[in-house]
């Protein structure tokens, strides 16, 4: 019983340092030795706890290739969200309401909470985001960029429930960035404000103001539901003009 306690104890840390530290599905978790010392447990009970978690399904074990965190972590629950979403146009609606949840508590606490190597990620997050806005760049990757910025402002946070949902709901929110970034480039000058949002959120948190943060992260989605709500009506619009005019037409001939 008290070796089953340990082990489970161990496994307990272990998922708590894959949680806290921002470790990303695909990662390879440190070597058996170096976790080993950093529990100070042998590496027998060590072995039994990875095993723990990969009957949880957390981790992957390979033979001699070491341990990763496991790809199905965040996809389990996305997944089957995502066919609906690429069926539903009010499901990227859904999501941006969510968002308003969301990003702005991240946002808040990540004010509040950044330690400087938080500040440095979000930064290198940022850059990266911008370069591949300016440098037109798949769209995809885009998105991703786009998407993994406000995931590095989350994991700044350092709220761990917060983390998980927004990782747990990471590739739903990368397709519904790109969604939205598809139909936003359809507008002329539409990038400046963008670029001019991100920036205000991350100058917020860098500088440690949480109110101006949350407000920021706020304001940047009210202004991309504004946008999309203006661009399906112009839509709605002109899809009408074309049935008039292909109605009037038949009535001429």
């Amino acid at each position: 019983m008290g070796k089953n306690r340990l082990s489970d104890q161990i496994a307990d840390q272990l998922e708590r340092m894959i949680t806290d530290s921002g470790m990303t599905v695909g990662q390879r978790l440190p070597s058996e030795r170096m976790l080993a010392e950093r529990f100070s447990v042998s590496r027998p009970s060590l072995r039994e706890a990875i095993r723990v978690l990969t009957s949880k399904g957390l981790v992957d074990s390979k033979q001699g290739g070491g341990t990763y965190v496991k790809q199905t972590i965040d996809a389990a629950l996305t997944d089957p969200i995502l066919n609906l979403v690429s069926n539903r146009e009010d499901f990227f609606h859904d999501v941006l309401e969510v968002r308003h949840a969301l990003d702005g508590q991240a946002a808040y606490y990540a004010a509040s909470r950044a330690t400087d190597d938080d500040r440095k990620k979000i930064t290198a997050a940022y850059e990266e985001m911008i370069r591949l806005h300016e440098g037109g760049a798949d769209p995809m990757r885009e998105a991703l960029a786009d998407a993994t910025f406000h995931l590095t402002i989350t994991e700044s946070s350092h709220n761990v429930v917060l983390l998980h949902i927004m990782r747990s709901l990471f590739l739903l929110l990368q397709e519904s960035i790109k969604h939205n970034l598809d139909k936003l480039y359809t507008i002329p000058r539409v990038h400046d404000p963008l670029t001019n949002q991100h920036h205000n959120l991350m100058d917020a948190v860098m500088k440690g103001d949480p109110d101006r943060a949350r407000i920021a992260a706020q304001e940047h989605l009210v202004f991309v539901e504004e946008t999309l709500h203006y661009i399906s009506k112009e839509q709605d619009r002109h899809e009408r003009f074309l049935r008039q005019a292909s109605i009037l037409g038949k009535e001429v001939e």
